[in-house]
C-alpha cells in the first residue's frame, strides 16, 4: 500500500451505518426486480419495508452516541438521527403507496423501489455531512434518484418533460452549488464546516469576498432543490408530469434534506448572520406569498399541492432564520425538525389520496374532478379533509403545532423574526382559502365520477398512517422532546467550535 496516504484514525463506518445498510437494500431490491418486471411488486415492498426498519433500528442505536467520523466530515449526532429517522418514515410510506399506483396506471418500473432507498441514503447523507464535498455527493444521490422517478410514466409526455426538466435545472443547481463549494474552500483552505470560522474574521477583504460569494452560490443550488422562489420555477410542471407516488417523495424527502443542510450552513455561519438574515429573510417573504397567490388560481390538484409545498418552504425558511443567533437558534432548529414531522404527514397524505383517481391507466387530477367525493368514497374525502385542515394549520393537527414553534422560534429571533411571523400568519390565512375550497368541492358539489376502486392494501395503510399522524402529533407533540435534544447538541457543537 505504499504511495497511497494513510487512512484517517476516526474511520468508523458505524456513523454511516444507517446509509450502508439502505445502500445494500437498494441493490438487493433493484437485483430481485429485474426478475418481476411485470409485477405484482409485493415482495419487494416487504424487502424495501425490511432495509427500511433495518435502518431505523441502527439510527435508534446511534442516538446516545455521536460520532464525528471519516475525516471529520460526518457527524453522526441527534440532529442527524432525527433527521435520518423523518426520511425513513418518508420513504416507508413512498414503498407503501406505491405499488398500487403503479399497476393502476401500468408503471412495470421496479426500479422504483430502488431509487426511492438510494435517494433516501443521500438524503441522509447530507443531513450528518460535516464536510460540503460530502454535502454535494449526497445531495447528488438524491437528485439523480429522483430525475429518474420523475420520468417512469414513460408512455406520457408530461412525465418525460418533467424529467427532462428536472435534470436540466438540477444540473445548473448543482454547478452552482459546487462552484460555490470552491470558493469557500479558496477562501478557507478547507471544505469542513466547522473550519470556515478563521475565514470569516480574516483581515483579507478578497477572502471574505469569495467566501461571502461562495455562500450566495450555495443557496442557489439549495434553494432549487428546496425550492425557493426565485428557483422554484421547476416545481409545478415536475410534480405534475411526475407519478403521484414519486412526487409525494419528491415533495418531502428533497425538502426534508435540503433544509437540513441549510441548518448546518446556517449554524456554520453564524458569525455572519447580519449578512445572510436579510437575504434568507426576504426569499422566506417571498417564497410564503408567491407559493400561496399561486396555488390559488390552480385548477390542477398536483400543481396546486406543488404551490403549496412552495409556500410550506417558506415557512421552514423561518426557522432557518432563527438559527442566525444563540437566543433564538435552539427553537429555530427544533422548530423545523418538528415542521418536517408534520409536512411530510400531511404532504403524502394528500398525494397518496390523489393518486387514488388513477384507474385503468389513466388519472384524474383537476380538483373538479373530486367533486362528490364525499358520498362516493367517503373514506377518502375524511381523510383528504385531515390533511388539506393540517396544510391549512387548523388546531388539533400536526401543521397547526408546526406552524405554532416556528411562530414562536421567529418571535424569540428580533425585529426580523417579528416581521417573518406576521407574514407567516397572514399567508396562513391565504392559504386556508384554496385548502378549504377542496374540502368545499368534495363534499357540496355533485359527483361527476363513478365511485372509486377500493385502494390496494399499501395504499390504504399509508393513508391511514399519515391521517393517524397528522392528529396525533397535532394533540401531542411527540418528538418535540427528542427536537430539542437535537437541536441543543447542534448549538453545543458551534458554541465549542467558537471558543
Amino acid at each position: 500500500m505504499t504511495g497511497y496516504p494513510p487512512l484517517p484514525k476516526d474511520v468508523f463506518f458505524t456513523a454511516i451505518a444507517p446509509e450502508l445498510i439502505l445502500s445494500v437494500a437498494g441493490v438487493v431490491v433493484l437485483l430481485l426486480g429485474l426478475t418481476l418486471r411485470r409485477g405484482p411488486y409485493t415482495s419487494l415492498v416487504v424487502l424495501s419495508l425490511l432495509g427500511i426498519g433495518v435502518s431505523a433500528v441502527s439510527v435508534f442505536a446511534l442516538w446516545s452516541h455521536p460520532i464525528t467520523a471519516l475525516g471529520e466530515t460526518v457527524l453522526s449526532d441527534q440532529f442527524a438521527q432525527m433527521v435520518r429517522l423523518i426520511l425513513l418514515g418518508i420513504a416507508g410510506i413512498a414503498v407503501l403507496m406505491a405499488e398500487p399506483y403503479m399497476q393502476e396506471k401500468r408503471i412495470y418500473f421496479p426500479e422504483y423501489f430502488a431509487l426511492v432507498l438510494f435517494s433516501t441514503a443521500g438524503g441522509m447523507v447530507m443531513a450528518s455531512a460535516q464536510n460540503l464535498m460530502l454535502l454535494f455527493i449526497g445531495l447528488e444521490v438524491l437528485s439523480l434518484s429522483m430525475y429518474v422517478m420523475a420520468g417512469l410514466a414513460r408512455t406520457e409526455s408530461r412525465s418525460e418533460e418533467a424529467a427532462l426538466k428536472y435534470f436540466l435545472l438540477g444540473a445548473f443547481a448543482s454547478g452552482f452549488l459546487l462552484y460555490g463549494i470552491a470558493l469557500i474552500y479558496g477562501a478557507s483552505g478547507s471544505t469542513n464546516l466547522n473550519e470556515l470560522m478563521p475565514a470569516l474574521f480574516s483581515p483579507s477583504p478578497e477572502k471574505r469576498l469569495l467566501l461571502y460569494g461562495g455562500l450566495a452560490l450555495l443557496l442557489v443550488g439549495l434553494g432549487f432543490k428546496s425550492a425557493l422562489v426565485p428557483f422554484h420555477v421547476w416545481t409545478p410542471d415536475v410534480y405534475e408530469g411526475a407519478p403521484t407516488a414519486a412526487a409525494a417523495f419528491m415533495a418531502s424527502a428533497a425538502k426534508a434534506s435540503a433544509f437540513a443542510a441549510f441548518i448546518r450552513i446556517a449554524v456554520a455561519f453564524q458569525p455572519a448572520s447580519a449578512l445572510w438574515v436579510p437575504v434568507l429573510a426576504v426569499l422566506a417573504v417571498l417564497t410564503m406569498s408567491v407559493g400561496n397567490l399561486l396555488a390559488l388560481a390552480q385548477t390542477n390538484l398536483k400543481r396546486m399541492l406543488a404551490y403549496s409545498s412552495i409556500a410550506h418552504a417558506g415557512y421552514l425558511l423561518v426557522g432557518v432564520v432563527a438559527v442566525s443567533s444563540f437566543a433564538s437558534a435552539r427553537a429555530g432548529i427544533s422548530a423545523v425538525l418538528y415542521y418536517f414531522i408534520a409536512y411530510a404527514l400531511m404532504t403524502m397524505g394528500a398525494f397518496a389520496v390523489a393518486s387514488l383517481m388513477a384507474h385503468e391507466g389513466t388519472e384524474n387530477n383537476l380538483i373538479d374532478q373530486l367533486a362528490g367525493l364525499g358520498t362516493r368514497s367517503p373514506h377518502a374525502a375524511a381523510m383528504m379533509t385531515v390533511f388539506m385542515l393540517s396544510l391549512a394549520g387548523i388546531p388539533a393537527t400536526a401543521g397547526f403545532l408546526g406552524k405554532f414553534f416556528l411562530f414562536n422560534a421567529a418571535l424569540q429571533q428580533g425585529a426580523v423574526g417579528l416581521f417573518l411571523a406576521i407574514v407567516l400568519a397572514i399567508n396562513s390565512v391565504v392559504s386556508a382559502f384554496y385548502y378549504l375550497r377542496l374540502i368545499v368541492v368534495m363534499y357540496f358539489r355533485p359527483a361527476e365520477l363513478p365511485v372509486l376502486p377500493r385502494p390496494g392494501w399499501g395504499l390504504q395503510v399509508a393513508i391511514a398512517l399519515c391521517m393517524v399522524g397528522s392528529l396525533v402529533f397535532g394533540l401531542y407533540p411527540f418528538g418535540w422532546d427528542q427536537a430539542q435534544q437535537a437541536a441543543e447538541g447542534v448549538v453545543r457543537v458551534v458554541q465549542t467550535v467558537r471558543r
